[in-house]
């Protein structure tokens, strides 16, 4: 008896070493296995997403699906505010067929209509506080940065607007551009910046004196607004996505971004569609799209990741890169608070 207590005692000791290190080797933002496997059954997730397509999408699909091949990923690329429509009439005609989401756009929609399912991923455990909705609603797992861009053949570096009272400078008169899109990565998220950032009184007064500069309206994506740009059709555009200068300067074309103090942050939020088909893929895929296994697919993209263990691709495009700068954070709560405010204004002001 002696001797199989022993044996018995050994073997449990060793599956205990045994387990102990298979833990320890595993990566810290690894899904469980019962949400795996769960996922599994399911075999498919559907993802509505805003990202682009060939830069993000489908290299995040290739890994997701290498690391998980029971499962298929079928996406659907429009804008944020494409997206929140089709989901809502989905759930209004009671055949809900998207699991995941993302875009702060169809965000600061789906969450009011009760429309956002909470899932907290293991994988958000790294990710900074200010990228994660406090009630797991919503998570980013990319920052959107916009600021002002200059075509490079036209504006000289000496010559760029350095502050947003330079844009006052009269030369500057019919000269600029920006996307109208009712988000805050438009014209509104501009006029919201400058209200958090000088205040009513001051913000106002600023504003009115903008509005005399003639700014070109575009009914069009901030990608659009830039290439209006890199052609020479305008010299200088507001509210542009700073990553795209260095793809499109990569290029060959005269464009870079302009360190315009605060810049905007934009998080891009990603979540679980209510009453979604296959839950637990849906789950999964936040979780992988959360990893640092899903933000280094993203930072090779050019897109740039929130772990802070996650390098972007271009350093200095980070708030707290090598020439870090002051932002203005829009998070999906300070968004939905305010749009309404700063698109009236820009409705008074700027049409």
């Amino acid at each position: 008896m002696g001797n199989i207590g022993l044996k018995l005692g050994s073997t449990v000791v060793a599956a205990a070493i045994g387990l102990t290190a298979a833990l320890a080797a595993a990566p810290a933002d690894a899904a469980s296995q019962e949400l795996v496997q769960a996922a599994e059954k399911e075999g498919t997730v559907v993802w509505y997403t805003s990202m682009i397509v060939d830069q993000a999408v489908r290299p995040l699909v290739a890994a997701f699906e290498k690391k998980y091949p029971k499962i298929d990923v079928q996406f659907s690329r429009a804008s944020s505010s494409d997206t929140a429509l089709k989901i809502v009439n989905e759930s209004s005609a009671g055949h809900v067929m998207g699991d995941v989401f993302d875009g702060n756009g169809a965000y600061i929609v789906l969450r009011p209509a009760n429309l956002v399912e909470p899932y907290v991923a293991d994988s958000a455990a790294e990710i900074p506080a200010e990228y994660k909705g406090p009630d797991g609603y919503w998570a980013a797992p990319n920052v959107y940065y916009l600021s002002a861009a200059i075509n490079t053949d036209m504006v000289s570096k000496d010559d760029a607007p350095k502050t947003y009272q330079d844009l006052l400078d009269p030369k500057w008169k019919n000269q600029m551009v920006w996307s109208v899109v009712p988000q805050e990565s438009g014209a509104p998220g501009f006029i919201g910046n400058i209200l958090m950032t000088m205040g009513q009184e001051k913000g106002m007064d600023y504003l009115h004196k903008l509005a005399a500069q003639k700014i070109t309206n575009m009914d069009t994506s901030q990608r659009t607004v830039l290439d209006r740009v890199i052609v020479g059709d305008f010299p200088l555009a507001l509210m542009t996505y700073t990553h795209h200068s260095p793809i499109s300067a990569a290029k060959g074309a005269p464009v870079d971004w302009l360190r315009m103090e605060p810049v905007i942050a934009s998080p891009n939020t990603v979540g679980l569609v209510r009453g979604a088909p296959h839950p637990n893929a849906g789950k999964l895929l936040i979780d992988f799209i959360l990893s640092k296994e899903g933000q280094t697919v993203l930072a090779k993209g050019m897109y740039l990741p929130t772990n802070p263990n996650v390098a972007a691709k271009v350093p200095d495009l980070m708030a707290n890169g090598p020439r870090p700068f002051k932002v203005t954070m829009m998070t999906p709560e300070v968004v939905s608070e305010g749009l309404p405010k700063w698109i009236k204004i820009f409705n008074q002001l700027f049409r």
